[in-house]
């Protein structure tokens, strides 16, 4: 690739997307186009399971939580401030994905791509189910696509460009990605490998990486040191999803599920992005971004990761891909987008809550495009997962309400309520204070960390537990209610049973009832 050719003075990821709006209103227009589709249907359905759960651990500021760095969770809450709207809850997301495709676009014009390029590596965006579905709730993989493609933006402005700020700026956003998902790491060690074998290596005398690793390592200790305060709970959590709840399948299926998540009329795209630089001279200095996204797909598929894991890497071969394939016929190109359109057409109903839950069910029996299982939580689900996980948490926490009310004055004022899973507590957390119930108790997750709360089990609700395992807890218990609605999970109907006198008090057997899973 020519450096000569190129301007030497920094210029700031900011400048960089001014540059974008001003050379390619398509982008743009697209970009809009899809934060206006997003807003209009965020509050179609109601609030994840996930979502609630962020809201709740918000509410609880710490450095840290079981499962996820505090980022996400405090910013749950803060969408919350003013009210429980659904519809503001996603905006993060929403605006995460509409920055991400002018920052591909100015990616595609950093490895030396011109208008083509950019709307190319831009569009691809838009078009990929998987990266379009991170917009639709906000969980922590929501700020993955952007920070992963940031963080390797800038360092292509490193190598490429010259610009020996771009790495201090790569790590000061993969400190602050650290605190949305600690998935960003296996990001750093692919970058970090992609460079080592290249000729990009020449940055490693730069004290500016240098800076952005401290950077990074600042930015990012918090949530590790109280991990580590916490006997590394995550790790612990990892571990049981990875040999026990994944069903990830072998090699072979994991690529075969990349090809659909990402639309399949775009496989050229990203295959062209990851062999393209070492075919190319004009992308000679991209390789260290192909060999990096050889290596996550290794580190994911080695570690028996989601699917999903790998789709933030995406729109860094977007752009390397958009630089290779811009030089094919314009007709060509317009042919090949417009098929990729096609492709995600029918696609659109199961990523974006449009339709309501009877229709969406009936067409996804009709057209068979239920998304594949990838954990043992998700099979069974009358929609998919994500949808079926947004329905029935009111209900359930009126359920459970009815319940509570019906208790003499005498033992309301002593009764507990705990549940078998962290959703069900955050829907009782989040919907119950306007029906004045206590906070809810689970030995799930953060909730387990949380305790019991000052209650000694006298007078305890569950919800959705084992009748004869509460029998054999419980001086007295009865089944006092159930649980269920249309179109949730298979397991979030069940039983509310009503429980008199725990035989040991609840502080006492509280360890017996942690699940970090």
């Amino acid at each position: 690739m020519n450096n000569e050719s190129r301007p030497r003075s920094p210029v700031s990821l900011l400048a960089a997307m001014r540059t974008a709006i001003e050379e390619d209103p398509i982008v743009w227009s697209f970009a809009a186009l899809l934060g206006l589709v997003g807003i209009a249907v965020a509050g179609r359905y109601d609030t994840f399971r996930n979502e609630l759960y962020f809201i709740v651990c918000g509410r609880h500021p710490a450095f840290g939580y079981v499962d996820l760095p505090p980022l996400v969770a405090i910013l749950a809450a803060a969408t919350q401030l003013f009210g429980d709207h659904t519809w503001t809850l996603r905006l993060p997301a929403i605006a995460a994905l509409v920055a991400l495709i002018p920052l591909t676009a100015a990616f595609a014009r950093t490895l030396g791509g011109d208008r083509s390029s950019a709307w190319m590596a831009a569009v691809a965006i838009g078009l990929s189910p998987a990266l379009v579905g991170f917009s639709t709730i906000l969980t922590t993989s929501s700020f993955e696509p952007i920070a992963w493609t940031a963080c390797a933006y800038m360092l292509a402005r490193g190598v490429i460009d010259g610009d020996r700020r771009a790495p201090l700026w790569a790590g000061a956003i993969a400190g602050v990605a650290l605190e949305a998902k600690y998935g960003m790491g296996i990001w750093l060690i692919a970058l970090g490998i992609g460079v080592i074998l290249t000729s990009a290596r020449r940055i490693i005398r730069w004290p500016q990486l240098w800076y952005g690793v401290l950077a990074c390592t600042l930015i990012g200790a918090p949530s590790l040191i109280w991990q580590a305060l916490h006997g590394w709970p995550f790790f612990t959590m990892i571990h049981y999803a990875t040999t026990k709840k994944n069903l990830t399948g072998g090699p072979i299926r994991f690529e075969i599920g990349q090809i659909l998540l990402m639309n399949f009329v775009l496989a050229p795209l990203w295959i062209a992005g990851a062999i393209a630089p070492f075919r190319s001279a004009k992308l000679r200095e991209a390789r260290f971004l192909s060999i990096a996204f050889v290596a996550a797909t290794a580190i994911v598929i080695g570690t028996h990761g989601k699917d999903y894991y790998l789709s933030p890497a995406y729109p860094t071969m977007f752009a390397v891909g958009a630089v290779a394939c811009a030089q094919l016929a314009r007709w060509l190109r317009v042919l090949w987008y417009a098929a990729a359109a096609a492709m995600l057409a029918p696609i659109v109903p199961v990523i974006l809550p449009i339709l309501d839950p009877p229709v969406l069910a009936r067409y996804l029996d009709a057209t068979h495009l239920r998304p594949r299982a990838d954990e043992l939580t998700a099979i069974g689900a009358p929609l998919t997962q994500i949808f079926s996980d947004q329905l029935g948490w009111r209900q359930m926490e009126k359920q459970v309400a009815a319940v509570y009310e019906s208790l003499p004055p005498d033992e309301r004022a002593r009764a507990a309520i705990m549940t078998m899973d962290y959703g069900e507590a955050a829907a009782i957390d989040v919907y119950g204070r306007a029906d004045g119930l206590p906070p809810a108790l689970c030995g799930q997750a953060q909730y387990f960390l949380w305790g019991p709360r000052g209650y000694d089990g006298s007078v305890l609700i569950h919800v959705n537990g084992d009748p004869d395992r509460w029998r054999a807890l419980c001086q007295r218990s009865e089944v006092a209610g159930w649980i269920g609605a249309p179109y949730v999970m298979p397991y979030e109907n069940g039983p509310i049973i009503l429980c008199h006198g725990m035989h040991h008090p609840l502080t006492e057997t509280w360890d017996s009832f942690r699940r970090y899973q």
